[in-house]
């Protein structure tokens, strides 16, 4: 029998190493930049064109290498950190694997040019798939400057998988702020295409954070610290009203270093429990330091996930430190006692002798008979029973009637074709009816919720939120196709203001925006002035409107154009669709049922949800066979 294992190239092997750290553009990103503050640059500039793709250059003012240095840098497993496995345990570093440069090197075009301080030329080295095309001399300035062209040339597979470039430039731009805002002592440039993003001079870690996301914030941010023999906490959360559904800004890092820790999540949203409502997040940015020795990174290629010794321990003393956060700042709600009229304790004198409390009352008074002296007029009541039962009958039901049924979001590549059910016998509801109205039928409301309505095979109930939810994703997913959807101007123009990586997702969605009949201008600095607004909508807040449309783009990947349209459509349609509660006159209700069948889908919602059903003509005379 032949042998049938081998060796692979170098080649290969560098190219399967480089598809666990090397993803996409913002992983060479991460990398260079933090093997630049390993190298302890005091300034650093990231420059990328058409998202990364076409070149990134990230230029700064460490300590640079030597010609054998720089040679040696782009083998794998070279690396300044570690000299022993037991090093891994005692980490105050960035990289330590020596695979950044070797990854990126196997499936992109790279030049580096570097000089340390101590020699008078530097070093310019080009390599192209692993493999050095050119080394000389040359004269540059101190530091490192990496230029990656052509990202994945060599791997045509791996660069048609790469998103749209505006997802692309929303992760580079994700990956700079986490760097960014653990190191407010170094000066970050960022420049997209020749435009500057951020320029981020040194200054104190709250301003780092506002000037990454806005000064807005700094109205919402509590400080949390803490210092215990096993860690340190510091950093921000949010004040509870702030809390919100989709777009709240939560970062954990560890020794400088971003991570996602799910189990920590939990420990900050206990101490807000009974503060925010259900299903809402809170804004955080908590920083820890903590032995090395007491905590593992090498256990993720991205080393983005970490593990704790003393995870429960942390975990306690996390929520405690939220919630004496929360406490000291007012957050929480607390009981304000009346003290006014409230008698004095005397102190305790061992000589006075001891007395029973005694209680005065009146034997006379007896509520429930009459009195001529009233005030209230008299009355016996000793003979009348208040039926209190019966006067907040139907309370409980009318208030949940009027309450607004959550909509659970929804997504397109997971929602199979909605089929109708199947009746069963022992059900008298029959869904997924397509009969037609009957000529001249009336409509009725019922309990602020559904219409009813006489159809050929029966009586027919609608939903009119969910009707109307169906009827206006129609009509906004004509307008976006046909870009005739009309603006309506406002009188004083609202201002958003977003991050960078939202920003960037907006300006993606702006034609879009515009065909459905939002009117947004550019103010600078990730600010929007929002002129016009959709026809149909007002009186809701348009800022929060286009800042949820931004974050379900960004959660649903904003790269498929069709997908887009059908989130913008969905989101302006269940903002603007009638509520529960909401009384309608006959010619209202006449009209969303004529809109409704007019829909080519009239049976459930864009996301499957069911609009109307149906109780046949022979279900209900059996309700009266007897």
């Amino acid at each position: 029998m032949s042998d049938i294992i081998h060796l692979l190239p170098d080649s290969v092997a560098n190219q399967i190493a480089a598809g666990e750290v090397i993803q996409r553009p913002a992983s060479v990103i991460k990398e260079l930049v933090e093997n630049a503050i390993d190298a302890e640059a005091r300034e650093i500039h990231v420059l990328v064109t058409d998202a990364g793709k076409t070149c990134i250059q990230v230029i700064d003012d460490g300590k640079g290498m030597s010609e054998t240095d720089a040679r040696l840098s782009f083998e794998r497993h070279a690396t300044s950190k570690i000299r022993e496995a037991a090093d891994l345990f005692a980490l105050r570093t960035m990289g330590f694997r020596g695979e950044a440069l070797a990854s990126i090197a196997a499936v992109a075009e790279v030049e580096l040019k570097t000089r340390p301080a101590n020699e008078e030329l530097g070093t310019r080295l080009v390599i192209a798939g692993s493999k050095v095309e050119s080394q000389e001399a040359v004269s540059c300035p101190k530091g490192s400057n990496f230029s990656v062209k052509n990202l994945f040339f060599n791997i045509p597979a791996r660069r048609k998988f790469l998103k749209a470039n505006s997802t692309e430039l929303s992760n580079i731009l994700t990956e700079f702020e986490r760097i960014a805002l653990v190191h407010p002592d170094v000066v970050f440039y960022l420049y997209s295409n020749d435009t500057e993003l951020f320029n981020l001079p040194v200054m104190p870690l709250r301003q780092r954070i506002l000037s990454v996301f806005g000064k807005k914030l700094n109205q919402q941010l509590l400080s949390v610290e803490v210092d215990t023999t096993m860690i340190k906490i510091s950093g921000f959360v949010a004040k509870p009203e702030t809390a919100r559904k989709k777009g709240a800004h939560q970062y954990f890092f560890v020794n400088g270093r971003y991570m996602r820790h799910p189990y920590f999540h939990k420990a900050v949203m206990d101490a807000y429990e009974q503060l925010i409502p259900a299903g809402e997040q809170i804004s955080y940015f908590i920083y820890f330091e903590v032995e090395p020795a007491n905590i593992d990174v090498n256990i993720h290629p991205t080393k983005t996930e970490i593990k704790f010794e003393n995870e429960q321990a942390i975990w306690q003393i996390l929520s405690a430190a939220v919630k004496e956060s929360l406490g000291k700042f007012n957050a929480v709600p607390s009981i304000d006692f009346d003290t006014e009229g409230m008698p004095d304790i005397p102190a305790f004198e061992q000589s006075r002798p001891i007395e029973l409390p005694k209680v005065h009352y009146n034997a006379d008074f007896n509520p429930f008979k009459s009195s001529s002296s009233s005030s209230y007029g008299g009355g016996d009541y000793s003979r009348k029973s208040v039926e209190w039962e019966g006067l907040y009958a139907g309370l409980e039901k009318a208030s949940k009637m009027n309450e607004p049924i959550e909509e659970e979001p929804f997504d397109l590549r997971e929602t199979s074709p909605v089929t109708e059910p199947s009746s069963t016998a022992t059900s008298s509801l029959y869904t997924g009816t397509t009969s037609a109205v009957e000529k001249g039928a009336q409509h009725f409301q019922f309990k602020g919720r559904f219409i009813l309505t006489s159809v050929k095979s029966g009586l027919m109930l609608i939903d009119q939120h969910r009707a109307h939810i169906r009827v206006l994703f129609d009509r906004y997913m004509s307008q976006i196709r046909q870009k005739q959807g009309v603006s309506q101007g406002v009188l004083f123009p609202e201002i958003i203001q977003l991050p960078a990586s939202e920003a960037a997702v907006l300006e993606s969605l702006s034609d879009d925006l515009s065909a459905v009949g939002f009117d947004l201008s550019p103010l600078g600095g990730g600010s929007y002035a929002i002129n016009g607004i959709p026809s149909g909508i007002e009186g809701l807040n348009p800022v929060e409107l286009v800042r949820n449309m931004v974050h379900t783009a960004m959660e649903k990947g904003n790269d498929v154009k069709e997908e887009v349209q059908t989130i913008l459509a969905l989101t302006l349609a269940r903002a603007a669709a009638i509520v529960y509660g909401q009384v309608l006159s006959p010619d209202e209700m006449s009209s969303l049922v004529d809109n409704l069948f007019a829909c080519s889908t009239p049976n459930y919602t864009p996301d499957g949800r069911t609009v109307l059903a149906t109780i046949k003509e022979e279900e209900v005379e059996k309700l009266f066979s007897k």
